[in-house]
C-alpha cells in the first residue's frame, strides 16, 4: 500500500450528520486514521436518510452514510454519560485531532469544550463546525442548511428575478462547511509544526457562504450599497451565460470571448438574425434582449440532443456542456477513463460504485481502503487493541448502556 499524504494522522470524529463527517471524509481519503463516534443503538442521523439501497429503508443501506464515512474506523459511545466521557478522553490524549459539530454550549457543559481538552493534550487541534461559530450573538441558535444559507446571504442570490429566494440543493452548507473546515484544519497541523501546540479551530457555516460570493454579491453591499440580483438561469454581465433546453435535455451556454458565440451561431446555420445591429454588443443583450435572445437560440438548439451538441461545441472549441443527470454522470465515459467512481464490497451491501476524489496526486494518491463501518464495527480492536479493555468490559460497557 503507497503511502498516503496523510498517513500517520489521527483523528477523532465526534459529530452527527454531514459536516464533520465530510470534514473528516476528505482527510480519511488522503490517509489520515479516523476514528468515527455513533450514538450506540441508533448511530449517525445519516443512517436514517435515502437514497437507500434498493429503496430498503436500513441504517446499514443509506447511501449518505455510506459516502461520507468511507476509510474510517466506527466505534460506539455514549459520550453523555461520564464514562462515555472519561473514554473519550483517554482516545483524545494520542489523537492529532478533533472534529465536532455540537452546539457550543453542550460541548462545555459535557467537558469537552477546546479550554478542557486542551488541559490533557496541549498538542491537539479541536475543530468545531456550528451554523453561526463558537462567538456572536446567534452562536447558540440552531442551525439547518436553510438558516445558514439564508443568513450567509446565498439564498438570496438563488432563483429567477422576480420570484422567491431558493435554498442551494442536497445540504449545501454542511459540505462547504465541512470542506472548510478540512482546509482550515490541514492550516492548523502546519502551524503546529512550528509551535508544537493545537489550537480552535472555528467554522461558522452561515460566514461560509457569505465568503464564497464574496467576489460577486457581498463586495455590492458592502463598498456600493446595492441589494445582490437573482438571475436565474442566466447571468447579467454578458450574453450566452444561461441554460436552456434543447431535444433531450439542457445545455449550459457559456461564450467567454466573443468568437466562441459567433462560432456557434455559424455551426448553426448561421441564423437569419445574426447581422440585426442589436445583438451585436453581447452586453447590451444581456440587459435589455436576454429574454428575446433566449428564444431565438432555443429555436436553434431545440431539435438537437445533448450529445449532438456537444459534439459540435467540442469540434469549434466552444464552452458549451450538456447539463448531465446523476445517471448519465455515473456512466460518462470522460469519468470512466479517468477512473472516478470505484467499487467496493460491503457487508449488508455487496459491491457498490462509488465516487472517487476530484483530484490526483501522483506520489501520494487517494486511496479507497475500506468502505463505511458497520454500526460499533471497530469496537473491539479500538478499546481492546488501543486502550486497554478486556471482552470483559466490553461487555459490561455495553450492557451499562455506555457502547
Amino acid at each position: 500500500m503507497a503511502e498516503q499524504a496523510l498517513s500517520g494522522l489521527k483523528i477523532v470524529e465526534y459529530g452527527n450528520f454531514i459536516s464533520a463527517a465530510y470534514c473528516t471524509k476528505l482527510m480519511a481519503d488522503l490517509g489520515a486514521e479516523v476514528i468515527k463516534i455513533e450514538e450506540p443503538g441508533s448511530g449517525d442521523e445519516s443512517r436514517r436518510h435515502g437514497p437507500f439501497l434498493n429503496d430498503e429503508p436500513h441504517p446499514e443501506k443509506s447511501g449518505l452514510f455510506l459516502y461520507l464515512n468511507t476509510n474510517k474506523l466506527g466505534i460506539t459511545l455514549n459520550v453523555e454519560a461520564k464514562t462515555g466521557q472519561r473514554i473519550l478522553k483517554q482516545l483524545l490524549k494520542d489523537a492529532d485531532v478533533f472534529v465536532e459539530n455540537n452546539p457550543p454550549k453542550k460541548m462545555a457543559d459535557l467537558g469537552l469544550d477546546y479550554a478542557s481538552l486542551k488541559e490533557i493534550n496541549p498538542s491537539l487541534i479541536v475543530t468545531s463546525i456550528t451554523p453561526y461559530g463558537q462567538t456572536g450573538p446567534y452562536k447558540d441558535y440552531k442551525g439547518h442548511s436553510l438558516n445558514t444559507a439564508g443568513l450567509g446571504g446565498q439564498t438570496m442570490r438563488t432563483g429567477e428575478p422576480k420570484r422567491e429566494p431558493l435554498n442551494p440543493p442536497l445540504s449545501q452548507s454542511h459540505y462547504q462547511g465541512g470542506a472548510t473546515a478540512a482546509t482550515a484544519t490541514m492550516g492548523a497541523i502546519f502551524a503546529r509544526r512550528s509551535t508544537g501546540e493545537g489550537q480552535h479551530v472555528d467554522i461558522s457555516e452561515a460566514e461560509v457562504w457569505a465568503t464564497i460570493h464574496l467576489g460577486h454579491g457581498v463586495h455590492l453591499g458592502v463598498f456600493e450599497g446595492r441589494k445582490s440580483i437573482r438571475s436565474g438561469h442566466r447571468t447579467i454581465s454578458v450574453y450566452p451565460w444561461c441554460i436552456l433546453p434543447c431535444k433531450d435535455g439542457y445545455m449550459c451556454l457559456i461564450a467567454i470571448q466573443g468568437f466562441q458565440w459567433k462560432r456557434f451561431l455559424e455551426a448553426m446555420g448561421p441564423p437569419e438574425w445574426m447581422p440585426d445591429p442589436r445583438f451585436r454588443d453581447r452586453i447590451m443583450v444581456a440587459l435589455e434582449h436576454a429574454d428575446e435572445m433566449d428564444a431565438m437560440v432555443e429555436a436553434l438548439i431545440i431539435d438537437k440532443t445533448k450529445d449532438e451538441l456537444f459534439e459540435i461545441c467540442r469540434r469549434d472549441q466552444i464552452t458549451f456542456a450538456p447539463v448531465r443527470s446523476i445517471d448519465e454522470v455515473a456512466h460518462d465515459s470522460h469519468f470512466a477513463e479517468r477512473g472516478y467512481f470505484v467499487e467496493k464490497d460491503r457487508a449488508k451491501t455487496g459491491v457498490l460504485k462509488y465516487p472517487g476524489a476530484p483530484y490526483k496526486l501522483s506520489q501520494t494518491p487517494w486511496q479507497f481502503n475500506r468502505p463505511a463501518p458497520l454500526l460499533g464495527e471497530h469496537n473491539e480492536e479500538i478499546y481492546c487493541g488501543r486502550l486497554g479493555y478486556t471482552r470483559e468490559d466490553l461487555v459490561k460497557l455495553r450492557k451499562g448502556g455506555i457502547i
